[in-house]
């Protein structure tokens, strides 16, 4: 079961090297047992997951305003090209139209290639 369907926006937080949890709001998409994103591989939360998968998630509004619970989660960045395309058929499925105007308007400006594309599994904080 998806705790997070129906959700258009997801409040990723990740962790500074202090401990202190900087939260983002992204788009995401549910495929197989995990959640995908995109982001400008220069971006904060990219190089805070390259410190440590450490995360947590939640359902949130476009501007970030947290919506549901928090979730313990593990994030990576996604190197495989196979699991990159999986992420993105999720994601353009999603997101349809936005997301096809998101990445024509990436395509223009060259940007496209600076992604990273995110992989997010939740974890049971009952262990």
């Amino acid at each position: 079961m998806d705790p997070l369907a129906g959700e258009r926006y997801l409040s990723l937080a990740t962790f500074r090297k202090n401990g202190r949890a900087v939260e983002t709001p992204i788009w995401f998409a549910h495929s197989d047992g995990r959640y995908y994103a995109f982001s400008e591989a220069k971006a904060g939360k990219v190089k805070r997951l390259r410190n440590s998968p450490r995360a947590r998630v939640a359902a949130c509004s476009a501007r970030g305003v947290v919506r549901g619970e928090w979730m313990n989660a593990e994030a990576q960045i996604v190197h495989d090209e196979e699991v990159q395309r999986t992420a993105y058929k999720a994601l353009r499925a999603k997101y349809g139209a936005q997301m096809w105007i998101t990445d024509f308007i990436s395509r223009l400006s060259g940007r496209i290639h600076k992604r990273a594309v995110l992989e997010i599994s939740l974890v049971d904080s009952s262990q």
